[in-house]
């Protein structure tokens, strides 16, 4: 029995080391947790601190070129005019101008920016549309989102603007428009204005285009002559929008906003422009001799003027039978002068003896009651007749002192080019080629005139060609030897 019971402890004690053994090996076992403690708690989400929504970024553009914009904007842009209306025309209908003048910002804004509680808050420009100065000092990104279209379809201009167009119109309307009636009062007249000081304003800034009596430039047809005066008084608030932005298309006219000129500034030159002739009887005349017909924006007659069928040389027909220089040529002596023979003789006397006349001779003449079949009050009004008068009167010039048989001109052609820069090459340009008149298969230009006619040349340049916007020689007060310069140095230029 003890041997059984030794044996037995020895195996028992063998089977302990084992486990032991195995036991030091084996992986901890897992601590379950019993199942009456709470579940552990899941972390919360951490929350981010609130962050401000991103500023649209600061629009860069030019807010002068927004005001040029505002006035007409596809002649800034250089594209075709529109010629169906503007989507929102159709919610008015006191106003009845169509197509492109329904795409002006000021059409329905007014000059004043106030829109029906302005300027435009009557009369035949009325369209009951709200005025933009609400916009004034707001956040142009805003703005910008309007001529898109965000408050309206109707007012998306994107598709006919570009991007940086829309961005200087807003621009213009958040950070330049202005009130205009501390400018100009209800009744039309500058506020507080100094006239010396407008006189000497205008003279440095626009008398060079415009004439010291503002009547170089006509900017509309001779049946309706429109020159600074008449803007001026009829029409101050646009005056005021162009001093401040200039004309679209014409890049040599200066920017008031450009030039810094202040509030003072603006009602000064509005002072002195509104004591400036609202009409030019003289050169209007003048542009009348040429072709009254383009003058006047008139239908043209279709037959002859009853008196050519007592010519038989001159073998032109129809309106061109009208036109006072066909008879009396561009140098006013007939007969006696360049039309003296050629393709445009036709045997009648020239006017320049004329001027002597007494106004009443004149006028009987232009009427027919000197003769019936030179009768033209059937096509021109009183005013206009007496435009005429005007300039038999006191517009023409004898250029024989200047202009010779052989079409030489006594003038200094080194002298002219500093008055022709000035005023002939923003649109005729440097070599005179900019423009092309007659015809397509045959085009001439300021070299071809000056040299082929150059007594044509002499008429156009002092009183300007009908229904354009050319400036009239007279009215920049230039003498007789200036336009002899300007045609010397005008004959220097391609003639091809």
């Amino acid at each position: 029995m003890n041997t059984y019971t030794n044996k037995s402890i020895r195996i028992v004690g063998l089977v302990m080391s084992v486990a032991i053994i195995l036991s030091a090996c084996a992986p901890a076992a897992t601590t379950v947790a019993p199942t009456s403690a709470p579940p552990t708690a899941v972390p919360a989400t951490p929350v981010p601190p609130t962050v401000a929504p991103t500023a649209a970024p600061k629009l860069t553009g030019n807010a002068v070129r927004g005001g040029l914009l505002y006035d007409k904007w596809w002649i800034v842009l250089g594209v075709a005019a529109p010629t169906q209306d503007q989507s929102l025309w159709k919610t008015q209908t006191t106003n009845k101008r169509t197509g492109a003048d329904t795409w002006r910002c000021k059409e329905c804004h007014g000059w004043d920016y106030k829109g029906v509680d302005g300027a435009y808050g009557s009369g035949s420009r009325k369209t009951g549309f709200k005025g933009v100065m609400g916009v004034a000092g707001k956040d142009a990104n805003a703005i910008l989102a309007i001529l898109k279209g965000s408050a309206n379809p109707d007012h998306n201009f994107s598709s006919v603007m570009n991007d940086q167009a829309l961005i200087d119109l807003s621009l213009f309307l958040s950070d330049a428009t202005i009130d205009v009636s501390k400018i100009i009062a209800s009744d039309k007249k500058a506020v507080n204005g100094n006239a010396a000081k407008g006189k000497a304003a205008f003279g440095d800034n626009c008398e060079l285009c415009h004439g010291s009596q503002g009547t170089a430039i006509n900017f509309k047809n001779d049946a309706e002559a429109e020159y600074v005066g008449t803007i001026g008084q009829s029409n101050p608030w646009e005056f005021l929008h162009k001093a401040r932005f200039s004309q679209p298309g014409v890049s040599k006219m200066p920017a008031g906003v450009t030039l810094k000129m202040t509030t003072q500034d603006y009602a000064d030159l509005l002072l002195y422009v509104q004591s400036l002739p609202a009409a030019s009887p003289v050169v209007e005349g003048g542009r009348l001799y040429d072709k009254w017909v383009s003058a006047l924006g008139a239908t043209a007659p279709t037959t002859d003027q009853p008196l050519w069928k007592t010519q038989t040389t001159n073998k032109l027909t129809g309106a061109d039978t009208w036109r006072c220089k066909e008879c009396h040529g561009w140098d006013y002596k007939g007969v006696d002068g360049a039309y003296g023979s050629g393709s445009h003789k036709t045997g009648f006397k020239g006017i320049l003896k004329s001027a002597s006349m007494s106004s009443e001779d004149l006028t009987a003449w232009l009427t027919g009651k000197k003769n019936p079949n030179h009768d033209f009050s059937a096509y021109l009004k009183e005013a206009q007749i007496k435009m005429m008068v005007a300039f038999i009167q006191k517009g023409m010039t004898d250029t024989a002192p200047f202009i010779q048989a052989d079409k030489k001109v006594k003038g200094d052609a080194a002298k002219g080019k500093t008055p022709y820069t000035a005023a002939c090459a923003s649109c005729h340009g440097d070599d005179g080629k900019s423009i092309a008149f007659g015809a397509k298969d045959n085009p001439e230009y300021v070299g071809t005139i000056a040299n082929s006619n150059p007594w044509e040349f002499w008429h156009k340049v002092s009183v300007g060609q009908p229904a354009k916007q050319m400036p009239s020689a007279l009215n920049l007060d230039w003498t007789s030897e200036n336009i002899a310069n300007v045609l010397a140095y005008s004959q220097t230029l391609p003639q091809k």
